[in-house]
């Protein structure tokens, strides 16, 4: 479908940069999922979604505070530090979640000038580990946020999946839940390429238009990723893969368990499983099926599964682990 919707969006002209029918259809489609008072910018990628979505709330002499695990902290080369010039605060948390007390423990130092001024509290839904936020969990940050007149950001990757976890719609744990700017991307959940970066208050919003084109994210030919979003949201294709890829984490999980020597690290509450595993199968397993060792002191694993995993897939892995177990 995604596919179709790009050929269907080469025929013919339209205007560049986004001043064309499908880029006003598709940020008319964003609206309706989240909220009709939001600003929408597509982008290219899920760094740059973040970069910019970061750099457009903060100064140099500011601070975001985000989990040690956080893509924006660990993946991306330290882009965010680099382009926002400003400080990452990298709370441990041994689940993925940032919590109001260990957050508060780093909101000090306001107005004194030889402190860095905490400004973003930036979570990603879901986290880095799989685990889901309830709206009540997103809400109490939020709150903590604006009490200290700071920003909550959040990096929605893999957005769907943490819908489809929680059985509700987008808006009713991000607009609703007091979230101020979010990244939201359709790469990990079927589309080709484009991400976007959706300001729940408009204000917020002012300048983004330069900062993307400085950032080196306005794509010319945005009508291809515009074109995307529109199926994407419009036919629910992004509630079937995503429940689909849950779905297979789940019956992933059902087939490791009891297995020896394999110890599930966190809870599975989206398309990932963190696992504890011998040494000595890592190599061997990774030879037949791609998967990062996410600590390699622990031999701890990171097992995703997809829009298009299969349940042979399932089958045929599981099997290439027991043989290696035994």
């Amino acid at each position: 479908m995604l596919l179709s919707a790009i050929q269907k969006a080469n025929e013919g002209h339209v205007v560049a940069y986004g001043d064309d029918v499908y880029t006003r259809d598709a940020v008319n489609a964003i609206k309706k999922h989240f909220s009709e008072e939001a600003e929408v910018f597509f982008v290219l990628t899920g760094t740059g979604a973040n970069v910019l979505g970061l750099a457009s709330l903060t100064e140099s002499y500011h601070a975001v505070i985000c989990a040690d695990t956080a893509h924006i902290n660990a993946d991306e080369c330290g882009a965010p530090e680099k382009f926002c010039n400003c400080k990452l605060l990298a709370l441990p948390s041994a689940d993925g979640k940032l919590t109001p007390d260990a957050v508060s423990q780093h909101l000090h130092g306001f107005g004194f000038e030889h402190h860095v001024q905490p400004k973003v509290i930036s979570i990603s839904q879901p986290t880095e580990m799989g685990t889901v936020y309830s709206p009540g969990e997103i809400r109490a940050l939020s709150d903590l946020a604006k009490q200290y007149k700071m920003f909550l950001h959040m990096d929605g990757a893999r957005l769907a999946n943490a819908a489809v976890s929680l059985n509700l719609d987008f808006k009713s744990f991000t607009a609703h839940a007091g979230v101020d700017v979010l990244s939201f991307g359709g790469t990990k959940n079927g589309m080709l390429f484009g991400e976007s970066v959706i300001f729940f208050r408009p204000e917020l919003a002012e300048n983004f238009r330069y900062m993307r084109k400085q950032g080196m994210q306005l794509a010319s030919k945005m009508r291809y990723i515009s074109a995307q979003f529109i199926t994407y949201l419009n036919s629910d294709i992004w509630r079937e893969n995503a429940n689909h890829a849950n779905a297979m984490a789940k019956l992933l999980l059902e087939k490791i368990t009891g297995l020896p020597d394999i110890h599930v690290t966190q809870k599975v509450e989206a398309n990932a499983i963190f696992v504890i595993v011998p040494q000595k199968i890592i190599k061997p397993l990774q030879d037949k099926y791609f998967f990062y060792v996410w600590d390699e002191a622990r031999c701890e694993v990171r097992w995703m599964t997809s829009f298009d995993t299969s349940t042979a897939d399932i089958e045929g892995f599981t099997d290439c682990l027991r043989l290696l177990l035994s």
